[in-house]
């Protein structure tokens, strides 16, 4: 009865403790399930750091999932696509895209992106890690930048008679930091070493005076300098004349 009454009591404990830890963390708790995807980039579903995501689909369907990433976040995914054993008459080839705010793709820099199974296998993985997301870029460049990103799955190729056979999908994404210092505009080395060293100016170099203009002179500046365009042009010119002159002369009506 005494052993009873203590796990009771420990039991009411660990229940209070649960309970003052969510009110004063409530993002302590256990992060829900996504078991849903959207099927375009305007009902693509929203997803978190760390959220487990766990979707039954279709082969040819085109999955969505959004998520947001800051600066200093390198976004990676992990993906497992569970296959249907039975129903395959050949291989099945998928390929993961992640596209910023504006529509552009991003290069993955690690991961499986586009993995093909073959008839006998019954998953296949994908993944797909970004660039460091950037604080500032140029407007020409096509730099990750803070804001919503887009992942996109699909099977690209299969046989037309595999489409509709169902699918377990399994998502993760994971936010490490990365290099926060590594966009600010300064660099720890020179990106090439000079290895032909000599004497820096401590004072700047003295500008040469200009010599002050004769004007008793007669200066004959303003004639351009003779050249191989000069003689090639003139030359043009004449040949121009003459064939003009020849033209004129044959297509002259002859008086009588």
């Amino acid at each position: 009865m005494v052993g009873r009454q203590v796990e009771g009591e420990l039991t009411m404990q660990q229940l209070i403790l649960a309970a003052a830890l969510l009110l004063a963390d409530p993002s302590a708790g256990p992060t829900p399930l996504v078991s849903t995807a959207g099927t375009s980039y305007l009902t693509a579903v929203a997803i978190s750091a760390d959220q487990p995501v766990d979707v039954s689909a279709v082969t040819g369907d085109y999955l969505y999932w959004q998520f947001p990433a800051t600066a200093g976040q390198r976004p990676e995914l992990a993906i497992d696509v569970k296959l249907p054993a039975e129903g395959r008459t050949g291989s099945h080839a998928w390929t993961v895209e992640v596209f910023d705010g504006l529509r552009r793709r991003q290069a993955c820099v690690g991961g499986e992106q586009s993995p093909v199974a073959e008839t006998s296998d019954t998953s296949v993985t994908l993944g797909c890690r970004l660039r460091q997301v950037r604080s500032w870029a140029e407007p020409w460049d096509g730099d990750p930048l803070p804001g919503t990103y887009y992942v996109r799955l699909s099977s690209t190729d299969l046989p037309e008679k595999d489409l509709g056979l169902p699918v377990e999908v399994n998502l993760k994404l994971t936010a490490p930091t990365g290099d926060t210092g590594a966009d600010q505009g300064s660099l720890a080395a020179p990106l090439v070493p000079d290895n032909r060293p000599g004497k820096v100016l401590t004072t700047p170099a003295p500008v040469p005076s200009a010599a002050p203009a004769d004007e008793s002179s007669f200066s004959f500046d303003w004639i351009p300098e003779f050249s191989s365009r000069w003689i090639w042009t003139a030359s043009g010119g004449v040949l121009a004349a003459l064939a003009g002159l020849i033209g004129f002369s044959w297509t002259r009506r002859r008086r009588v």
